[in-house]
């Protein structure tokens, strides 16, 4: 069998199109098939300061729940970094607005709040620090009470609608942000 140049050129865009086309397929459901679970991954996109803060001057969080993502300003506007984030795993659970960093925790432990126990009876009472805690190894409390920028253990977590109110990020991450944010921060969710 010989292959000529048609064939080869026509295998290749066959080779080129087959994932896009998989990859359509399997977010597609019909009517009576539940929603595809989509990968863990964020579609980051940079944001202006300009577009959320009136001005910096102090450092400035912008938590992004539709891109999973958190972006942090310098006071001076210099630096800018972008973090994948896990968010609220529903709407009733987001909170939106302006807040600010009242606290810093390195280490914290963690109390479920009644709603988090009532729908999930088997959590613990109060969580000590460790391995196990879910707010991993650093934490940035908000003025809005029981709404932190945490770490956690659970990798899998990040990249998706996974907490019960918090904006998460990988343990590496936030710890270097918790390095960078000091009480008094800005912050906005949206």
């Amino acid at each position: 069998m010989t292959l000529s140049r048609r064939h080869f050129l026509t295998a290749s865009a066959g080779l080129i199109a087959a994932p896009s086309i998989l990859r359509a397929q399997a977010l597609t459901a019909g009517p009576d098939e539940p929603a595809p679970t989509r990968h863990n991954v964020s579609s980051f996109a940079t944001q202006n300061w300009q577009d959320h803060f009136d001005s910096l001057g102090r450092v400035t969080l912008l938590a992004d729940t539709t891109s999973r993502a958190l972006h942090f300003w310098s006071a001076d506007g210099a630096d800018y970094r972008l973090y994948p984030t896990s968010v609220p795993m529903s709407e009733d659970l987001t909170k939106r607005g302006y807040t600010e960093v009242v606290r810093k925790k390195v280490g914290p432990t963690w109390t479920p709040t009644t709603s988090m126990r009532e729908r999930d009876p088997s959590l613990p009472e109060f969580m000590p620090a460790g391995p196990g805690n879910p707010l991993g190894t650093h934490a940035l409390y908000l003025s809005w009470p029981a709404y932190l920028i945490h770490g956690t253990h659970d990798t899998r977590k990040i990249g998706r609608r996974s907490s019960s109110g918090c904006i998460g990020l990988y343990n590496d991450k936030i710890a270097e942000l918790f390095d960078l944010v000091p009480v008094g921060a800005q912050v906005r969710v949206i």
